[in-house]
């Protein structure tokens, strides 16, 4: 059973944090073990093109990831159960291709890896091979131990996803919150255990209490990537079209929204209309002659 161990302070960047840090080789994940060894905190946002990538690993994001919430926020799917290989090795490499320094994560969807470890290391293959990502992600803990220890082993590394897995959303009936109740925290922390002892570098806790996400963290010596599941986890993620205030609608109780995106960005195009309409656009300095 393979490990990630944790990088030495001797290693190249060593001392630097992960957000603001000035390195211009590409990040890895035993950046990540040794931030969790310096107890740093650290940002993760969804991706799914190259040039908002772009601008993310300019603002200095360490970790991105190209999450199969593509599906809701990218596809126009109502969910993320219909994203498929094709759609996920194809925006996986344009983040890759828009990016220079970030460790870029690619998700594996729904289908391409429950048949079992082989299925999901032919699908992981292909998001290293042909997307070019760092890592894959994948939903499951006790249950998917044995396709995250096959992928380490042949040299991949593996984020988990534990809590609510969005990928389980017709089992689930919805989105609730996971690990309330003694039961149900016990098998969460079981989980927990198993994607760390299968060789997962990080794992993902979704809508989970923060009490039960701050006593999973401080058990596990790989960091846990908070959504929606308190304050002390090791890292956080939001979906980046929640985050800068681009979707519409609701949006879950534990997304801030830092922007509004969605408001500019209409805004833009209606002044753009307007000037058509009005003839205020094109003038003489947009025409060549």
């Amino acid at each position: 059973m393979t490990h990630v161990s944790p990088a030495p302070k001797s290693s190249a960047d060593s001392g630097k944090t992960l957000y603001g840090g000035t390195g211009s080789r590409r990040l890895t994940v035993r950046d990540i073990a040794a931030a969790k060894q310096r107890g740093e905190k650290w940002p993760m946002l969804t991706a799914y093109d190259a040039m908002t990538a772009s601008v993310f690993d300019e603002a200095g994001i360490p970790v991105m990831l190209v999450g199969d919430s593509m599906g809701n926020c990218h596809l126009g799917y109502e969910s993320t159960v219909p994203v498929t290989m094709d759609e996920m090795t194809l925006l996986s490499a344009a983040v890759v291709r828009g990016t220079r320094r970030a460790l870029i994560v690619g998700d594996l969807p729904f289908g391409s890896y429950q048949e079992g470890p082989v299925q999901a290391l032919r699908n992981a293959t292909r998001l290293i091979k042909e997307a070019g990502v760092g890592a894959v992600k994948l939903e499951g803990g006790e249950r998917s131990a044995h396709q995250i220890e096959l992928l380490v082993e042949a040299g991949i590394p593996v984020m988990a996803h534990i809590g609510l897995t969005p990928q389980s959303v017709n089992a689930y009936g919805g989105y609730p919150v996971q690990g309330r109740g003694e039961e149900a925290a016990q098998q969460l922390r079981r989980d927990a255990k198993a994607v760390q002892d299968a060789g997962a570098f990080a794992v993902v806790l979704e809508l989970v209490p923060a009490e039960l996400s701050a006593e999973v963290t401080g058990s596990l010596h790989i960091p846990t990537v908070g959504i929606g599941a308190g304050p002390d986890c090791d890292a956080q993620v939001l979906v980046w079209t929640d985050m800068a205030g681009m979707t519409g609608g609701r949006v879950p109780r534990f997304v801030k929204q830092y922007a509004q995106l969605r408001e500019v960005l209409g805004g833009a195009a209606k002044a753009f209309a307007e000037d058509v309409v009005g003839g205020a656009y094109p003038t003489e300095e947009h025409s060549f002659h």
